[in-house]
Order: C-alpha cells, then sequence, then structure tokens
C-alpha cells in the first residue's frame, strides 16, 4: 500500500476511534431510561493487549489497537504491564493489577511466562499482538466455532444509573462474573527514555481499574451501577466472564462499552 494512502487509513481510523469514545446522545431525563449508544448486543470478540511503552516490540502493536478501538463491533482493552520499567522508562498507564490480570491469563492458559504484546481474544486464546493475521484470524475462528461473544448484554441509563442487562445463556457455562474494567481517554506521551527514546505515542483505552459487580447465573438479569462512578472514569466496559474454580480468568461470553453520556 502507497504511504498516502497508510496515512490516509491511519488518520481515519483515529478520528473514527475519536467519535466512538466521545459519545453522542441527548441527556436522560429524570428516572427515564435511556438507550446507550448503538452497538451489537453481541460484538464480534474482546480483544485485551497487554503492551508497554518500554517494550521496543510494542509500538505495531499499539497501533494495530488504535483500529481495533476505532470498530464498534470490538471491545479492545489495553492493559499496560510495569515489569519492563527497568529497562529505563517507566511505563505512564502501567498498574500492578494489569500485570496480575495478566500472570492470572497465563495460569490459566498452563504458560510458563508473559510476553508483550500479548493479546487475549475473547478470555480463550492468546496471539502475537502486533499480528493483525493472528488477531483477526483468531475472532473469525472462534465466531465460526461458537467461541464468540454467546450472551447479549445491553446497557441503558437514566441520569443517575446505568443498567446492565445480559442475557440468557442458552446452552454452555452458565455462571460467570460481572467485570466492570474502566479505562482511560486517549493519551498521548513523549517517551524519553528506554527503548523506545523520541517516538511520540497516542494509547486509547488504556486500563485503570477492575472490579466485579456481581455474579450471572445463566438467566436473564439485570444489574445497575451509580452513574457517579462511570462519570469519573474516561470509561468503562462491562465483561460477563466466566472464573474457574481456582479464580483465574476463563472464557468471555458476553460484553458491551459503557458509553459515558
Amino acid at each position: 500500500m502507497a504511504m498516502a494512502s497508510r496515512k490516509s487509513l491511519w488518520l481515519a481510523a483515529l478520528a473514527l476511534a475519536f467519535s466512538a469514545f466521545a459519545g453522542a446522545g441527548q441527556p436522560a431525563e429524570p428516572g427515564k431510561p435511556q438507550a446507550d449508544r448503538p452497538q451489537a448486543d453481541k460484538p464480534l470478540g474482546v480483544v485485551e493487549l497487554f503492551t508497554s511503552q518500554g517494550c521496543n516490540s510494542c509500538p505495531p502493536a499499539d497501533a494495530l489497537f488504535a483500529e481495533l478501538a476505532a470498530k464498534e463491533d470490538i471491545v479492545a482493552l489495553a492493559y499496560h504491564v510495569d515489569y519492563w520499567d527497568y529497562l529505563g522508562w517507566q511505563d505512564t498507564l502501567s498498574r500492578k493489577e494489569n500485570t496480575e490480570r495478566q500472570n492470572d491469563y497465563m495460569r490459566a492458559f498452563g504458560s510458563r511466562s508473559v510476553y508483550t504484546p500479548q493479546a487475549v481474544i475473547n478470555g480463550r486464546v492468546h496471539v502475537n499482538g502486533a499480528s493483525r493475521v493472528d488477531v483477526d484470524g483468531a475472532l473469525a475462528r472462534m465466531a465460526k466455532s461458537g467461541e464468540g461473544l454467546r450472551v447479549a448484554v445491553k446497557v441503558s441509563r437514566t441520569s443517575d444509573r446505568v443498567m446492565i442487562d445480559a442475557g440468557d445463556a442458552g446452552s454452555g457455562p452458565s455462571d460467570a462474573h460481572v467485570v466492570i474494567v474502566y479505562f482511560d481517554p486517549p493519551q498521548t506521551v513523549k517517551i524519553a527514555e528506554g527503548e523506545n527514546t523520541g517516538r511520540k505515542m497516542t494509547y486509547w483505552n488504556a486500563v485503570s481499574g477492575i472490579q466485579t459487580a456481581g455474579m450471572w447465573h445463566g438467566k436473564a438479569q439485570r444489574y445497575e451501577l451509580p452513574m457517579s462512578e462511570i462519570s469519573k472514569k474516561g470509561g468503562c466496559a462491562v465483561l460477563l466472564q466466566s472464573v474457574g474454580k481456582d479464580g483465574l480468568p476463563g472464557p468471555i461470553l458476553g460484553a458491551a462499552f459503557i458509553h459515558k453520556p
């Protein structure tokens, strides 16, 4: 692809991502439910990227992730880890909890070590986060094999609360945690030291916090969150994620973004 075409595609992706992040719609009337921004009840999939500003292999993955974050049918979340900080640059978005989530995934997958850039797809498999072929291929295979997001998750809101409606399970696993993942607004960072010295990168959907809001047992159920908590964050997503008896994360059954009004 010619350089000009690549640049145009990149700018278009950034513009779409900013638009998606900003949200739309009128303020909700007091006490009256309002549907969240239109989105698929069952997105194509969830992509969780484990990355670091101090990793010289990560910029290509961060660029691919920016494109994924612009898609309405992908729930894309970036977890900045802290174990590359020793190389000379402390990742400004890293959190110990992000590293712990990656380690939990690796134990669940039976792997001996973590790496970056690593993309976990639907909580089921991990691939090279910089490989478009691997990420797109995993999403497509799961959609065809029934390992995609099979439980509908809808979001609505009033002036003071957010309602999350999880659908029926149908067949398959029927217990899951309702996980709320908060993330920051897009941030541009100039990296002054370490392996990426001199780079200026824009980071999307960098995870800033995770909490479990409840349990889902396979039947349609509603969960409520105070709007005040959502409004404090840059944005957030809800994951319907099964958890093993050992407490390790398992397959993600449903997901949705919770857009700020």
